[in-house]
């Protein structure tokens, strides 16, 4: 009988403005390097998906966001092409400037650049379960697979 699945947690932030969202071009890290990623990360022990995503648009962007504005957009549940899956929980917020500040690039090492993309015109290079995530957001699913 197989083992149980143990799919690891992801939060994804869909930073938005008007239909634009804000991607990252991963480097250096030894995953999806050199492809487009929504600021996202693993849940860590102990932590909520909330307390999540907004640590990761601080790591990442710095951004603060406070507990309120995160809203679940969608589910998705990848599969990479070697066959390991993760359930990602996709977090929308629309920037405010004024409240926000402007996103930046606060993970160099890991990350070679941010930029607003359309959300129907993503670049060739965004990494699929990127992609999905957008996709399912635009569409208004709740729920989406990817890779399966």
């Amino acid at each position: 009988m197989p083992a149980p699945p143990t799919h690891p947690v992801d939060v994804l932030l869909l930073l938005t403005d008007a239909d634009h969202v804000l991607l990252a071009l991963r480097d250096g890290t030894g995953y999806a390097d050199g492809q487009w990623n929504l600021p996202s990360g693993k849940l860590e022990p102990n932590e909520d998906a909330i307390s999540a995503v907004i640590r990761e648009a601080r790591e990442e962007i710095g951004l603060p966001l406070s507990p309120d504005e995160p809203r679940l957009a969608a589910t998705v549940h990848h599969r990479n092409p070697t066959g390991y899956a993760r359930i990602g929980l996709v977090f929308a917020v629309p920037h405010d400037p004024g409240r926000h500040g402007l996103p930046f690039n606060a993970e160099p090492h890991k990350c070679a650049k941010i930029e607003w993309f359309p959300t129907a015109l993503l670049s060739s290079n965004t990494y699929p379960y990127t992609t999905a995530c957008v996709q399912a957001f635009s569409e208004g699913r709740p729920f989406a697979l990817d890779g399966w």
